[in-house]
């Protein structure tokens, strides 16, 4: 037990009650909609939430805040604010497909074209910060963005400080491919021509949101991934306090890969690699599934041995669009997530 149980154990008493009696896992009636958490950032978050939200109306989306690149990063260099990007396109994928939604979807991915200062901003990065600075509080401003849009869902930073990602990269530098350099920044670290071996976070223990927290302790499902593994999965998994509501919360935790390896950060990475440097992050996170595109396992035996140090089953589907590019179909992932549900979960059927 770590020295930040006992802030947990006060927010779980904050949460709805989780005892089984009968009614399923959670105590929810039968045929009620599912409570699910999904972790990460950028496009592969911005895909399971497009996904999730075809089968949940009860969905959280807690959003890593390390970027610093482009228009976040200098928003957040000059206000000193959380980096908004990876957080507006959170909700732009939370947007219904009603002309509402997608109108609002358009407007909020908007980037200006100029000479001028405003070239390469997005209006819901501009949105999200003017709303941060009249309110004072990230969260309500997020949460009436949201509003604004029609999300079907809420959007929620993982921490409330900004963050710098720095890692340990063997061969940063061309001319020196065995030497182990320290990168700092998310962007630097996602196109690094090196072999990432380990990524921190700083501050090394920064404070996890409150609503965060306590919505992966009340969660039926969690979902972590897809997405840039070094840069926008693994560092949930460096806030102690929302790594500690994982392992606790009584929740069952999905994690799903990507497609492809990513240029950079995880060239030539098999599918199970990604989860050996998942478990040297977290050696101690169970894990109850892991979701992969059948065409993307050449080994199943060996992701099935690297599932298995998780205590987690494999479950392959097609989840890939059909045009080849490495980017998950929405309707096939959403129809992957509900099978994993049914077939894994004990407080089904919810449709």
């Amino acid at each position: 037990m770590t020295a930040r149980t006992p802030r947990l154990s006060r927010l779980r008493r904050l949460t709805p009650g989780r005892g089984d009696d009968g009614a399923g896992r959670s105590g929810r009636r039968r045929g009620a909609t599912p409570k699910v958490v999904a972790l990460g950032g950028g496009q592969g978050l911005s895909a399971s939430l497009a996904a999730l939200r075809r089968i949940t109306g009860d969905l959280t989306a807690v959003v890593t805040v390390a970027d610093d690149g482009g228009s976040s990063g200098r928003l957040r260099e000059e206000l000193g604010v959380l980096p908004p990007g990876d957080l507006r396109k959170a909700l732009a994928a939370l947007c219904g497909d009603d002309d509402w939604g997608q109108t609002w979807a358009r407007v909020i991915q908007h980037r200006f074209q100029s000479e001028g200062d405003l070239h390469g901003h997005a209006v819901g990065n501009l949105l999200i910060v003017a709303l941060w600075e009249q309110l004072g509080d990230p969260v309500q401003a997020l949460d009436l963005v949201g509003k604004l849009l029609g999300a079907q869902g809420r959007v929620l930073p993982m921490s409330a400080v900004p963050l710098e990602l720095q890692a340990l990269v063997r061969g940063h530098d061309p001319a020196r491919p065995e030497d182990v350099d320290t990168v700092r920044g998310q962007a630097t670290v996602a196109l690094t021509p090196g072999e990432v071996l380990s990524v921190q976070v700083v501050p090394s223990d920064p404070p996890a949101v409150p609503e965060a927290v306590a919505a992966v302790l009340d969660a039926d499902w969690v979902v972590l991934g897809p997405g840039s593994w070094f840069s926008s999965v693994i560092p949930h998994l460096l806030v102690p306090e929302l790594l500690d509501a994982l392992m606790e919360t009584k929740a069952r935790r999905v994690l799903s890969l990507n497609l492809a390896p990513q240029p950079g950060e995880t060239e030539g990475f098999s599918p199970q690699r990604h989860l050996e440097v998942l478990a040297r992050h977290a050696p101690k996170l169970a894990l109850d599934v892991v979701l992969a595109d059948e065409a993307a396992v050449p080994d199943r035996e060996s992701l099935a041995d690297a599932a298995k140090r998780f205590g987690a089953a494999v479950e392959l589907a097609p989840v890939a669009r059909q045009d080849g590019s490495p980017k998950h179909d929405p309707e096939l992932l959403a129809a992957a997530y509900d099978r994993i549900f049914r077939m894994h979960g004990r407080i089904g059927p919810w449709r």
